[in-house]
């Protein structure tokens, strides 16, 4: 029995729910969950979980849907139900990247984690205890053209779904976004839209701050300013130091980052614009 998600998004009207469902149904399918939400814009977006006792042409499917909402405004994304082949990128901070690869081991997350870059070695021996590849390419001496073009050259030999910065902490160039779309993951150390950039803990001491928190977002070529998929916060007092907000600061990312790959690996989200929709 093989289990499909099926993402349906476009300019709302009547019946969108039928038509999808008859199609559907006239394919001898099974609906399990399902879940829908109008914006205040009048976008509509659905997510279906469905099942099918045998095997069925996807394509044909989605060309029925489109026959029956013909608005060419509207987009269906048709998948198994399956686990994403992920890249994790880091540095040398260890919390995130070692809570997913600990999730991971234990099949917890869903998703394959092929491989993991970073621009030290600090990681290595971690990462391979995990009996994972752990590429380091250095980036002193290199321009961030060259650097990024030796990351490039190793994703290339992987077929990943998403690429996850588990505090990779280099900003990467427009050049290599485009080459993955809505596909790269980021936590950023901050509740975004404050405190951008580097240091924001410094910066949010410095300001005074009541409660600190992470962002987790997608990628886009202006710096921590893509689409948000999960925040938290945690409260905080005149007491703590920057260095007590860091530390605070890193459980807060861990689990920011682990609930929106929870998100994304489920295919719950839906980007539009500069937003998300989480179902």
């Amino acid at each position: 029995m093989g289990k499909y998600i099926l993402l349906t998004e476009g300019p709302d009207a009547k019946g969108l729910i039928f038509h999808v469902t008859s199609v559907l149904f006239e394919y001898g399918c099974n609906i399990l969950k399902q879940s829908e939400y109008v914006s205040p814009d009048k976008h509509f977006y659905m997510r279906t979980e469905f099942e099918h006792p045998g095997s069925f042409e996807k394509e044909a499917l989605l060309e029925a849907l489109k026959s029956r909402i013909t608005d060419p405004l509207f987009h269906f994304k048709l998948d198994t139900l399956q686990k994403k082949n992920i890249v994790i990128l880091c540095t040398k901070e260890h919390h995130c990247l070692s809570e997913i690869l600990v999730r991971n081991w234990f099949g917890e997350i869903n998703a394959n984690v092929l491989g993991v870059i970073s621009n030290h070695k600090t990681l290595q021996p971690f990462v391979e205890k995990f009996g994972l590849p752990f590429h380091a390419i250095e980036a002193e001496g290199l321009s961030r053209e060259e650097h990024e073009a030796k990351v490039l050259e190793i994703l290339s030999s992987y077929s990943a779904d998403y690429l996850v910065l588990a505090k990779y902490m280099r900003i990467l160039s427009p050049e290599f976004i485009r080459r993955y779309p809505n596909k790269i993951i980021n936590i950023h150390h901050s509740f975004l839209p404050a405190f951008v950039g580097a240091q924001p803990y410094k910066q949010a001491y410095d300001r005074g701050v009541k409660i600190i928190g992470a962002t987790a977002h997608f990628v886009t070529d202006q710096l921590d300013q893509g689409p948000i998929i999960a925040q938290d916060t945690k409260e905080i007092d005149h007491r703590y130091s920057a260095s007590d907000m860091a530390r605070d600061g890193r459980e807060v990312e861990t689990r920011v980052l682990l609930k929106a790959l929870e998100w994304v690996f489920s295919d719950r989200v839906f980007i539009y614009g500069n937003k998300t929709v989480i179902l």
